[in-house]
């Protein structure tokens, strides 16, 4: 059954342990590719005054920092991330998920490093409490193809909407010619389309 879909008026931005150590793990997208579709979403949710909401897991550690830029974008959000002691399904660690419910939105938009431990339980576990959920694959990555493959599946079971980053975009602009959609073509142009 097809969840209703997100809106700049009803959806949130979630963005999980894109981390400069956790992206090394992640090789079934290309670097490049997860870190401009990262860029282009949270840029998205800032010019389009979206709630978003950052985690991270045990930074001082092999994960690493999150990706500097996003700091650079979202410097609030940046600031006011979730940093987890190391819980591994972020839905489980109380502050990041009232952090996500405090949005007031009910559709996330979630993306997440890796696709197959950190974004597909948190986004099935969302879904369970009865948001709306669209997991962004291209702004996500596992250790290999296989794991996306069995990620995808599992959070499809568990009402978990799968996009690009692309499509979802143009979800979010309904309208090129709107205020809206004249941002995201910027964004799209200079974060997406550039690449290949």
């Amino acid at each position: 059954m097809a969840i209703p879909k997100p809106t700049p008026a009803n959806a949130a931005v979630i963005l999980i342990d894109h981390q400069i150590g956790t992206l090394n793990f992640a090789t079934s997208v290309p670097r490049d590719v997860i870190e401009a579709n990262t860029r282009a979403l949270a840029r998205v949710a800032i010019d389009l005054q979206m709630p978003i909401v950052f985690t991270s897991s045990m930074e001082e550690h092999q994960q690493g920092p999150l990706m500097p830029v996003l700091e650079t974008i979202a410097p609030e959000a940046f600031a006011g991330r979730v940093r987890r002691p190391g819980v591994v399904n972020c839905w489980d660690d109380a502050d990041f998920a009232d952090a996500c419910r405090k949005t007031g939105r009910t559709h996330f938009i979630m993306a997440g490093i890796t696709t197959d431990v950190c974004l597909a339980p948190p986004a099935i576990f969302a879904a369970l409490e009865g948001f709306a959920v669209t997991a962004v694959v291209d702004a996500s990555g596992s250790p290999s193809l296989l794991a996306d493959q069995m990620a995808f599946r599992k959070m499809e079971r568990g009402g978990v909407e799968l996009t690009t980053t692309n499509a979802l975009l143009s979800t979010l602009a309904s309208n090129w010619a709107s205020e809206a959609g004249q941002k995201i073509m910027v964004i799209l142009g200079e974060e997406i389309l550039s690449h290949g």
